[in-house]
Formats: C-alpha cells, sequence, structure tokens
C-alpha cells in the first residue's frame, strides 16, 4: 500500500470508530502515524492497543483494510467483516444474534414499522413479526433474530438481482444504496457493531459499484438522524447523506476519507 492508500485507511477507522462514539488511545495512534509513514504489519496497532477495547477495533479495521476479504455481497461477508473487527475483543465477534433486540435510538412511540422492501420475499416482514410473538406492534424492534438468515437471503437476492449496484446513473445508485443500507441496518444480525461493519460494508459495494464515499464530513448527530427517520420508513436521510459523500471511484482506495480531490492518488 502507499503512504496515501495507508492514510485513507487510518482515517476511515478512525471516522468509523467516532460515529461509533470510541476513541482510541495515545499509543495506538502513535503506532497508527508511523503506519501511515512507513508502511510495515498493521499488527503493531494490535500491540499498542493492548486490551484497550477501542483502540483494537480502530486497528483492526487498519488491518482488514490491508488484508482485504471476500465481498460476496450476502451474510457471510457481513459476518466477515464483524469478526475481522470485534475478534478477541468480544465474544460473539461473527456471531449471529439469537434474541430480539430494539433499536433504543428511535423516538418512543413515534416510530412505524416497516413492512416493505427487500426484507419481503420468501417471508414477508410484518408477518415475520407478527409470528415471533414478544416483537408484535412493537415499532422499535429489529428484525426477528429466528429470521436473520431468511432476511440477509432476501437482501443478497435483491442485490444480486441489481448487479451489485453497478452500472447504475448517480441518482439511482444512491436511491438503491440507501435502500440496501436501511434494509441490512433493520436486519441487525449482531448483538452490537451492526452500524460499524455496515458503513465498511457499504464502503465496499460502492466502491466495487463505481463509487467511493467519503465519511469525512459525516457527524454522529447526521448519521443518527438518518437513522431515526429510516425507522419511520423515510430513507431520504441516508439518501441525501450519501449523495453528499459519495464520489467517482478510486481503483487503489476502498476507504475514503475527507481530501479526496487532493493527492497522488487523485
Amino acid at each position: 500500500m502507499t503512504p496515501a492508500e495507508r492514510a485513507s485507511a487510518v482515517a476511515f477507522a478512525l471516522k468509523n470508530c467516532a460515529l461509533g462514539n470510541l476513541s482510541p488511545d495515545e499509543a495506538t495512534l502513535q503506532a497508527a502515524r508511523l503506519y501511515e509513514h512507513e508502511g510495515g504489519d498493521p499488527a503493531r496497532l494490535l500491540m499498542a492497543a493492548g486490551r484497550h477495547a477501542p483502540s483494537a477495533i480502530f486497528a483492526r479495521t487498519v488491518a482488514l483494510n490491508e488484508h482485504g476479504w471476500r465481498g460476496s455481497g450476502d451474510l457471510k461477508e457481513l459476518q466477515a467483516i464483524h469478526l475481522a473487527l470485534f475478534d478477541g475483543v468480544h465474544e460473539d465477534a461473527g456471531k449471529l444474534r439469537t434474541k430480539n433486540v430494539k433499536d433504543h435510538e428511535t423516538d418512543s412511540g413515534a416510530v412505524t414499522r416497516r413492512v416493505n422492501g427487500g426484507l419481503n420475499g420468501a417471508v414477508d416482514a410484518k408477518d415475520a413479526v407478527i409470528a415471533s410473538g414478544p416483537l408484535d406492534d412493537d415499532p422499535q424492534a429489529f428484525f426477528p433474530a429466528n429470521l436473520i438468515t431468511t432476511g440477509a437471503m432476501n437482501i443478497s437476492t435483491e442485490l444480486a438481482e441489481q448487479r451489485n449496484l453497478r452500472s447504475l446513473d448517480r441518482a439511482v445508485f444512491t436511491h438503491a444504496l440507501a435502500k440496501i443500507y436501511d434494509e441490512l441496518g433493520y436486519l441487525h444480525p449482531f448483538n452490537g457493531g451492526n452500524a460499524m461493519v455496515l458503513r465498511i460494508f457499504a464502503s465496499r459495494l460502492a466502491h466495487d459499484a463505481g463509487w467511493d464515499l467519503d465519511w469525512g464530513e459525516v457527524t454522529r448527530e447526521r448519521y443518527r438522524k438518518a437513522r431515526r427517520q429510516a425507522c419511520r420508513g423515510d430513507i431520504t436521510g441516508f439518501e441525501s447523506l450519501f449523495a453528499d459523500i459519495q464520489r467517482p471511484a478510486n481503483p487503489t482506495r476502498v476507504f475514503l476519507i475527507a481530501g479526496w480531490d487532493q493527492g497522488p492518488a487523485h
């Protein structure tokens, strides 16, 4: 990797952690600065992180970009990313959740259950919720845990039918990405770390489709607002966000961050 590519990987990892309210410690940041300029094995960042969980997650995000992963566009890819980020940090790294959970960030009593979209198909989303029992009539609940595999298969099929969003005009791509992003957010396959995994997945998906996502200017407030809108069935927040941060793809980088129009890679 070039210094510019390493700098992009480090910057993305920092932003992904910041959006998740995680802050690496100074020792890990110092190791990251050395990695940017000198290269070498990103495992040095993990050594610097020690047992500090936010630092370890940051280091693992950088390492994931260095080593890459198979972009299969399905649940296996999401699990691979989750395992890469949280192995050694959480016991359930890479494992699907087995219990039904709620979105605690939604506005109580103000959310309407989404019943249309890519989770429909072999199992209708509304019917799935009703069948699940405890989630019935709860607008803040994520997709039923016992149907995650089925829901994920429906989404990956939808992606495949759209050729993984390749060869789409900008506006069409933006809408399609926001829709898939929302569906995967509702699927919520893991107990924790879903948003961090999803941002990586979306960045890879967009890159392979000919677009890069520059998360640099995205704030936690804007991201959470878009999520709350999506929980009401309104994906315009994510559409606006992605429209603002997508750029024509740079073939040498998957993760793009602030300064997209500068540097030797552009």
